[in-house]
């Protein structure tokens, strides 16, 4: 018998996985803060024996040279990748032993990335578990775009093969265990369930289901923005990533924040979009610390700026740290906790701004009020409808294009929220006059406002 404990990422949303027998297990896209798997490996009371990568990440930084070291496990990563550390090389067929009776089968499935590897499980012989990192996902593929232009139709047509020779070589019954697909941008599109099989996946997937030029053309018309710190990721990755440092910061008082933003510093507000809004230190930035916290900081901040963080409790500062550890935003210059108010000098006043529903701004308009509304979701969520007559400037723009903002009252808005709220947070802090729309975008319609196709 084997087991399959799943690491989820959230935040990032990804998966690794720890599978293994009685004695020994292989950690499969170990994220860059490995206690976590070998917390799961000490439950199970088994040794990592291997520590296997499906390719060089471009959405995180990977924890697999770090875990290797640590609990002196054979670090595989496909023979064909570009790496500056020590390694053991698998090429498409290689097979290790990760515990009696259970076989690491190397399958090549290019297509995410030129050396792309999926790993299969085998127990007694027989296929058990399908490791598909980037290749086959849950009714979608890996995107093929994020490893050089030229490339990228090449990468598509890869993808298709690489998906039919998955499900040419497995059973109906294979689980399929990806790492990508719950929300990482490393997906060409987003999938839909959290399980699936071969079986499931031949009728649902596209790859599975199209012939290669239709899969092809289709996947390339809908491939989206890609996060810019993406193109930090694989270079660290290649290079041999450093150890995470989750030491806590040092401690912020009020003068020490005030310093940091006159530096020209971020300074990174992780309570709700709410208590950001009814009060926060002028100049800071709103990222929900359970929202898209790594996503869209790494994306937005300048890369390289320090960042200090604000929270209510040192618990959401050292969740923070942890999850910008994995994007490679590594510890924060400072932080700070607790009431607001002990955040800012004697003398000085918390700032704060509205929120609104889109019923509010139907109501404005209506009374002939000139506001702007801007639209800071994606341009593939634009060309679904848009609010007529909005400004479009999506959010992970907004931070080098806040000057093409008209002037009067931006009414800020998005899909649900979270990001009109970061938007907001952006606009405050260069002096805008700024209500953030807290809606679910379904209700513009409703509440009157034209929407409109570009």
């Amino acid at each position: 018998m084997f087991f399959v404990d799943t690491l989820e990422f959230e935040g990032l949303g990804n998966r690794s996985y720890l599978v293994g027998g009685p004695r020994a297990a292989v950690a499969v896209d170990p994220p860059r803060d490995v206690d976590q798997v070998i917390a799961a490996a000490a439950k199970r009371g088994v040794r990592i024996a291997y520590v296997a990568e499906t390719h060089v990440h471009n959405d995180y930084i990977t924890g697999g040279p770090e875990l290797a070291r640590i609990t002196g496990a054979s670090y595989l990563v496909p023979a064909a990748a570009h790496v500056s550390f020590a390694r053991t090389p698998v090429a498409d067929g290689d097979t290790v032993t990760v515990d009696e009776g259970l076989v690491l089968r190397a399958l090549a499935t290019p297509g995410h990335t030129p050396h792309h590897t999926s790993y299969v499980l085998e127990e007694d012989g027989r296929g058990a578990a399908a490791f598909t990192g980037g290749s086959l996902l849950i009714g979608t593929v890996g995107r093929p775009d994020l490893v050089e232009p030229r490339l990228t139709e090449e990468l598509a047509r890869a993808q298709h093969a690489s998906a039919h020779r998955l499900a040419d070589e497995l059973d109906d019954e294979v689980p399929v265990l990806p790492t990508h697909g719950f929300g990482s941008f490393c997906s060409s599109s987003q999938a839909e369930g959290d399980a699936t099989t071969i079986g499931r996946e031949r009728t649902a997937n596209d790859a599975l289901t199209l012939d290669m030029d239709t899969f092809v053309a289709e996947m390339l018309a809908g491939l989206d923005d890609v996060p810019a710190y993406y193109a930090h990721m694989g270079p660290a990755n290649a290079a041999g990533p450093a150890p995470v440092d989750l030491t806590p910061a040092g401690r912020a008082d009020a003068g020490e924040i005030a310093a940091r933003l006159a530096a020209g510093e971020w300074v990174v507000d992780l309570r709700s979009r709410t208590a950001f809004a009814e009060g926060h230190v002028a100049g800071s930035f709103n990222f929900e610390g359970d929202g898209k916290l790594a996503t869209y900081l790494a994306w937005l901040i300048p890369w390289g700026k320090p960042v200090t963080l604000l929270a209510d409790t040192p618990e959401r500062i050292a969740d923070a740290q942890r999850e910008l550890a994995r994007v490679g935003i590594d510890r924060p210059a400072a932080a700070a906790t607790g009431d607001p108010a002990a955040w800012i000098r004697e003398g000085e006043r918390l700032a704060s701004f509205p929120r609104a529903r889109f019923a509010d701004l139907a109501e404005v308009r209506g009374r002939g009020e000139e506001v702007v509304v801007l639209d800071v979701r994606r341009d593939s969520e634009r060309a679904a409808g848009h609010v007529e007559g909005a400004v479009h400037v999506p959010v992970h723009e907004l931070y080098g294009r806040l000057d093409e903002v008209p002037s009067g009252t931006v009414w800020v808005h998005c899909a649900g929220g979270m990001r009109a709220a970061i938007a907001a947070s952006l606009l405050d802090a260069a002096g805008r006059a700024v209500v953030a729309v807290d809606d679910g975008f379904d209700a513009a319609r409703e509440a009157g406002l034209t929407v409109t196709r570009p």
